[in-house]
């Protein structure tokens, strides 16, 4: 079974404990998460393995395989593109590349969150049989979500191709990037301890997730709300992608933004540890 009390140790008479069933409290549990996401992190090749193995899982028998992926977000760029961007009265050449980092950015960000809810519910099976942090079915996760991003990009290079955009500010989104991967490993722990105690978590996350892409400037631009834009900020979702789309598409993320997104994080990563270090040791018996 999965770990569920203290670290391992050594004993009085010197020799590594199998086990510490030392029950935890105070700053025990804090620094018990801690150790679990250091353990975790440090596996992170299992970690990969085991993404890599559930995306060709996925796609066992398929005739494109991981590429459906690929195929199924040019299709709904192709679909969406031109409707909205008529809708909008938008220049094609700005608004398709816009729709097109937009929704395979949200896909990202989409995935992660359904996938989180259930991330130890999932994976049960290993939990109870073999001793790993817990930390580790997170990283997996979001390997997971990774690779599909990956296939997913191929969409955005030949939207830009075609449209003629250099994204000439590509080294801004290198440190959002960083931020993302920061912010979706708290998120799939944080959301998969819930997910894991309360079983109605997954279908509410999806629900959340389908309305927030609706007022989250994702099928449309922001520079068409006609009140204070400012109040866009007040929306998470929102500066975490203007941090990363806007150096894509060719300009500086705005420096609000950039404080808003660190703020988030910053409550989001505390939230986290909280959750995470109270509840980490029963979530073996909850799964």
């Amino acid at each position: 079974m999965a770990e569920t009390g203290g670290s391992p140790g050594t004993n009085g008479s010197g020799a590594d404990c199998v086990l510490d069933l030392m029950p935890e409290s105070g700053i025990g549990y804090l620094t018990q998460a801690l150790a679990d996401i250091g353990r975790g992190l440090a596996m992170w090749r299992l970690g990969w393995a085991l993404g890599w193995v559930d995306i060709k899982l996925r796609y066992r028998g398929s005739l494109l395989g991981p590429l459906w992926l690929t195929f199924s977000t040019a299709v709904m760029v192709a679909a969406m593109g031109p409707i909205y961007g008529l809708l909008f009265h938008m220049d094609m050449r700005t608004y398709v590349p816009f729709l097109a980092v937009s929704l395979v950015l949200w896909g990202f960000v989409s995935g992660v969150a359904n996938d989180g809810a259930t991330i130890f519910t999932g994976a049960a099976g290993l939990i109870q049989a073999a001793r790993l942090p817990f930390t580790l079915h997170a990283l997996r996760a979001l390997v997971r979500n990774s690779l599909i991003l990956l296939h997913n990009v191929i969409v955005i290079v030949v939207v830009f191709a075609l449209c003629g955009v250099v994204p000439a500010h590509l080294g801004g989104a290198l440190p959002a990037v960083a931020l993302w991967g920061i912010d979706s490993l708290a998120l799939s722990l944080l959301l998969g301890v819930v997910g894991t105690r309360f079983r109605d978590i997954p279908p509410i996350v999806s629900s959340l997730m389908t309305i927030a892409f609706f007022v989250t400037p994702v099928l449309w631009e922001a520079r068409l709300v006609t009140v204070d834009p400012r109040f866009l900020l007040f929306n998470p979702f929102y500066a975490l992608l203007d941090i990363i789309r806007a150096p894509l598409l060719g300009a500086p993320a705005a420096l609000s933004s950039w404080v808003a997104a660190l703020a988030y994080s910053v409550l989001l990563w505390v939230g986290m540890l909280l959750l995470f270090a109270r509840l980490r040791s029963r979530l073996a018996y909850w799964v």
